[in-house]
């Protein structure tokens, strides 16, 4: 990968981040328990997100996944519930009170983004 494929690659990410965060908010004003007080605090959780999707998340995805496939992979919105009522402890600004909230905001953060991703091009 030469430099224009890292500057590319370095600029989908940003783009996702951005996406990510704004679609937090969407979700905040949809849900009501999901509280993200602004667009800093929004950028600050999708980052923490991200990092418990990428460490914590996919442990749990691995060690649940005979249970995923048995609910045919719902159960992997409690998993993503649980792992966004964990990073709302670590960003001030972003409070999800209590699992319905979380459920109900994992859901629509996953419906969201699989619509944001059908209507972005690959960049590929």
């Amino acid at each position: 990968m030469g430099r224009k494929g890292i500057v590319n690659a370095m600029f989908q990410l940003l783009v996702r981040w951005i996406i990510s965060a704004v679609l937090l908010l969407v979700v905040s004003h949809l849900v009501p328990g999901f509280r993200v007080d602004g667009f800093r605090s929004a950028l600050i959780a999708a980052l923490v997100i991200g990092l418990v999707n990428a460490t914590l998340g996919v442990f749990l995805k691995i060690i649940t996944f005979p249970l995923s496939l048995l609910t045919l992979g719902l159960f992997l919105l409690i998993i993503n519930a649980l792992m966004l009522m964990f990073a709302s402890h670590f960003v001030r600004g972003f409070v999800v009170q209590g699992f319905a909230p979380a459920f109900w905001g994992a859901l629509l953060l996953a419906l969201l983004g699989m619509l944001t991703r059908w209507l972005m091009p690959s960049g590929s």
